[in-house]
C-alpha cells in the first residue's frame, strides 16, 4: 500500500510528507538532478526560483494567517521556514539553499519515502497519485495532463536577478525597512533622485528584451506578482514608484528626505552575502540588465550571481477539474497540487500539497476526506479552485477578499483583519481537536 507523488517541488515534498506522517509509504517521483529545466539550479528538492520571500509574517496578514495554519496543521514547510529565516521586515524570507536542504534531509531521511530520480512520461495507475510536477512540467507528463483534462493554460513567470553583497555600492545606498518595520538591516535601500529614475525608466522600457519562442515578450501573459519589470514601466512614467520602487515609508540619511524612488535589496542567505532585487522580476538579455539596473547609483558595479529569467507556467482549468479536496472530480484516485491547481504563490502551493497529501492518505485507509471551512484561509484556496464561477479561471493568492464576510462590519482594516484571523484559527483548533488524524507533528 502506496502513494506516488510526481514532483519534489513545494507542493510535492509537503504532500509526501503529510501522507508519510499517516503511515503510508509513499514513491516520490523528481527528474532532478539528472534533468533540469532552465530555471532550475540546485539539485535540492524545493528549490526556490522566484523570490526568497514567503510573504507577509504577521498573522493579521492573509499571507502570515495561511502560514498559521499551515503550522496547526503540522506542515514541514513552515517548519523548514522558521527554521531558514533570514531578515526580511515584516516577511518571512528564508535562505534558499539551506530551507532547499533542509526539506531534501527531512524527505530522504524518512524511512516510508521512496525517492526515485526519474522523469515520469504517463501518469501512473498503480496506485493513488499525487501530480505536483509544478508550473514547469516537463513536456511529455504535461501531455498526458492535457490528455485526461481540457488542455492546460499557459503563462509565464518572470525572476529576479540576485548581486553579491560586496558589489553593492553603499555610499549611494542605506539599511533601513519602510517604516522601520523589521530591523534597519533587513533591507539595502537603492535611491534614486527624479533626473536619475527618469533616465532608468527610459532605458528599461527601451532595453532588448530575451526572444522566445513560445511567448510575446513584448506582452507576455504573466502572473500580475510577477510581471517583468520592463512591463509594469510601459504602463507609465510612474508605474515603479507607486509599485517596487515606491519610496514611501523611507528616508535617505544622507538627506533626510525621501527619496523619489528607491529599489530595496533583501538578503538571500543567513550570511548575507547575496541579494535579491526586489520586484525586478525580468526578461531582459543578460547584458541589459548589467546595463540597465547598472543605472542604479548603488548597482553601478553589482556582479551577478544570477541574471532575471522568464520561464512557461502552466495551471489548469481547476474549477471543471478538480473538487475541494483537490481530487479530479471524474477520477477520485488522482490529485493534483501546486500551482497547476490555480493557487499562485510558495506556501500556497505547498498548502495544496498538505490538503491533497492529507486526502490521498484518507483515500487509501478509507477515510473521510479533509475539506476545510471556506472562513479558513487554506479552504477558501482550495474552494476557489475548486469552485470559482468565474469564465476567466486565473491563479489566485492568499487574500482577505475570498474568505466569507463577518458577521459584524469592522470599519478599521487592521481590527477587520485580525477578526478574520481569529475567526479562522479557532474554527481550524476546533477540527484539528475532533481528529488527530487531520494533525502531525515531527515524530522523528
Amino acid at each position: 500500500m502506496y502513494v506516488n507523488v510526481i514532483g519534489a517541488g513545494l507542493a510535492g515534498c509537503e504532500a509526501a510528507w503529510q501522507i508519510a506522517q499517516r503511515g503510508i509509504k509513499v514513491r516520490l517521483f523528481e527528474m532532478k538532478p539528472s534533468k533540469k529545466t532552465p530555471a532550475h539550479k540546485s539539485d535540492y528538492f524545493c528549490e526556490l526560483i522566484c523570490s526568497n520571500s514567503l510573504k507577509a509574517a504577521r498573522v493579521e496578514s492573509a499571507a502570515g494567517l495561511l502560514k498559521e495554519e499551515m503550522r496547526r496543521i503540522g506542515s514541514l514547510l513552515m517548519e523548514a521556514a522558521d527554521k531558514c529565516s533570514v531578515p526580511a521586515g515584516g516577511a518571512l524570507a528564508v535562505d534558499r539553499d539551506l530551507f532547499s536542504g533542509y526539506v531534501t534531509e527531512k524527505i530522504l531521511s524518512n524511512e516510508l519515502i521512496e525517492f526515485i530520480g526519474d522523469e515520469v512520461k504517463e501518469i501512473p495507475s498503480d496506485a493513488v497519485t499525487v501530480i505536483a510536477s509544478g508550473p514547469l512540467t516537463s513536456d511529455g507528463l504535461a501531455d498526458r495532463i492535457a490528455e485526461i483534462c481540457d488542455s492546460p493554460l499557459h503563462f509565464f513567470d518572470a525572476a529576479a536577478p540576485i548581486v553579491t553583497a560586496e558589489s553593492i555600492d553603499m555610499s549611494c545606498a542605506f539599511t533601513a525597512s519602510r517604516y522601520d518595520k523589521g530591523g534597519d538591516d533587513a533591507y539595502i535601500n537603492c535611491p534614486m533622485n527624479k533626473d536619475e529614475y527618469e533616465a532608468f525608466h527610459q532605458a528599461l522600457i527601451t532595453a532588448e528584451r530575451a526572444p522566445r519562442h513560445d511567448v510575446d515578450v513584448m506582452n507576455p501573459k504573466v502572473y500580475e506578482g510577477c510581471m517583468p519589470v520592463e512591463i509594469l514601466a510601459q504602463r507609465g512614467l510612474d508605474t515603479l514608484r507607486f509599485g517596487p520602487m515606491k519610496p514611501v515609508g523611507l528616508r535617505d540619511p544622507r538627506t533626510g528626505h525621501r527619496p523619489w524612488a528607491v529599489l530595496q535589496l533583501r538578503t538571500e542567505n543567513s550570511e548575507k552575502t547575496m541579494y535579491n532585487l526586489v520586484g525586478f522580476q525580468t526578461n531582459l538579455k543578460f547584458p541589459e540588465q548589467k546595463r540597465v539596473f547598472g543605472m542604479i547609483p548603488a548597482l553601478r558595479d553589482a556582479e551577478y550571481v544570477r541574471y532575471g529569467v522568464m520561464h512557461r507556467n502552466t495551471f489548469l482549468n481547476s474549477p471543471k477539474l478538480l473538487s475541494a479536496d483537490y481530487s479530479m472530480k471524474n477520477r477520485p484516485e488522482l490529485f493534483f497540487a501546486g500551482q497547476m491547481t490555480g493557487v499562485e504563490g510558495y506556501m500556497e502551493s505547498a498548502s495544496s500539497g498538505m490538503i491533497a497529501g492529507i486526502n490521498a492518505a484518507a483515500r487509501v485507509l478509507r477515510r473521510e476526506g479533509f475539506i476545510l471551512p471556506v472562513q479558513t484561509m487554506i479552504g477558501a484556496l482550495a474552494d476557489y479552485a475548486a469552485n470559482s464561477q468565474t469564465s476567466d479561471f486565473q491563479p489566485m493568492g492568499a487574500n482577505f477578499g475570498i474568505l466569507p464576510p463577518l458577521d459584524e462590519h469592522i470599519r478599521d482594516k487592521k481590527l477587520r483583519a485580525a477578526a478574520y484571523a481569529q475567526r479562522s484559527l479557532d474554527i481550524l483548533d476546533n477540527i484539528l481537536k475532533e481528529d488527530s488524524f487531520y494533525h502531525t507533528v515531527n515524530k522523528e
